[in-house]
């Protein structure tokens, strides 16, 4: 009988093993080729792990909650079952374990037969989002005393770890800066519909927060660098590859624009706008999140007015955006109303000297106060 067995497939280059959270084919059911047969939750996003043929799953390596690492067996599959009468599939085969008595590959060796069957090749996994956590339970009501315990998923896992991480690491320094958005907001008032018309996309304002973030990294380098500790080094970077955050039905993903210094603001937005399809598709790529040399992350949408943002290693330094609002400012010696935005720096002082994050601060601010500099280049 030819059982072929997938294995764990590789999830990205810094993805060595993944948490089985879904089973929607357990032995004994009856797939047709690209099915899901079993979900993995990983650091940065849930993987759907798919039937490279139609046939009967007759084993799965492992349980709900059990970690499995790339390239170890995962799945087996009877490719010359037939599909059953009705819909509903029966095991394989007599020998076929149930659920419950699955082992994981780490704890078992496979059986002498499987290993001699050429493992079969996984089709590529689909990546989407990694689940939201679970809501926590509703207030039981006033004097309850009650606790709930929910588990911690893997990518929630991984970004305590990360942050702590960079709180161990990085001397972390905050600079603030105010912007009068009042410009900006003209020019986008002025040309959104040619824009839209010409371009076929809205014209929005994280473009401009890009490219001026762009010209403000090439302007101080030190920004766009990071320190390799193992070899006390500094690494300069001559191109900028932008994260930024996208909304998703799991949460914010954060995919990198690349080579922001030769997009245009049409470019940008048009990549903004394709990543944020593929997220809510489910359909976005580990590659589309792997790197960045800076970050951008606009709690503003959400109505934050001030925050201290914590880099995401190894970029040294990350950029907060946050809500524009109308403040009484002195202008020209008479108080008047404008839209407001502060802009929040956090640095890792180690390798960014204050004037150099000050400046390129007051650099960005300058350029939206002001976008007349951003097609002059100053």
């Amino acid at each position: 009988m030819p059982v072929n067995t997938v294995a764990v497939p590789t999830m990205g280059d810094s993805i060595t093993e993944g948490t089985i959270v879904d089973i929607p084919a357990p032995p004994g059911t009856y797939v047709n080729e690209d099915d899901v047969v079993v979900v993995l939750e990983t650091d940065k996003v849930s993987v759907d792990v798919r039937a490279t043929e139609s046939g009967v799953v007759t084993e799965i390596h492992g349980e709900m909650d059990d970690v499995v690492e790339v390239g170890e067996d995962l799945y087996k599959i009877d490719t010359d079952a037939s599909a059953p009468e009705g819909g509903a599939a029966p095991p394989a085969n007599d020998e076929a374990p149930p659920a419950a008595e699955t082992v994981t590959a780490a704890s078992a060796p496979a059986p002498a037969a499987a290993a001699a069957s050429p493992p079969a090749t996984a089709a590529p996994p689909a990546a989407k989002p990694a689940a939201p956590p679970v809501a926590p339970p509703a207030p039981k009501g006033v004097g309850s005393r009650e606790e709930s315990r929910v588990k911690m998923s893997r990518m929630r896992q991984r970004v305590a770890v990360r942050l702590k991480e960079a709180q161990n690491t990085a001397a972390m320094l905050t600079t603030f800066q105010e912007v009068d958005m009042g410009a900006l907001m003209e020019l986008r008032s002025k040309y959104k519909e040619e824009f839209e018309k010409k371009q076929g996309i809205k014209l929005g304002f994280m473009s401009a927060f890009v490219k001026a973030s762009t010209a403000a990294l090439q302007e101080v380098p030190a920004i766009n660098g990071y320190i390799d500790d193992e070899t006390n080094e500094i690494v300069y970077r001559d191109y900028c590859d932008i994260s930024v955050a996208v909304a998703s039905p799991g949460g914010l993903v954060v995919p990198v624009l690349r080579n922001t210094e030769d997009m245009s603001f049409a470019d940008v937005e048009k990549t903004i706008a394709m990543y944020g399809q593929k997220a809510r598709d489910g359909n976005m790529a580990l590659e589309d999140m792997a790197g960045g040399t800076f970050t951008i992350s606009n709690g503003g949408v959400f109505g934050s007015l001030m925050g201290t943002p914590i880099i995401n290693p190894p970029q040294s330094a990350i950029l907060g955006m946050h809500a524009t609002k109308m403040r009484p400012m002195v202008v020209d010696g008479v108080v008047v109303p404008r839209p407001m935005m502060y802009l929040a720096l956090t640095y890792d002082h180690r390798l960014i000297d204050g004037r150099e994050g000050v400046t390129f601060l007051k650099s960005i601010a300058d350029k939206i106060a002001d976008p007349g500099r951003l097609l002059l280049g100053i």
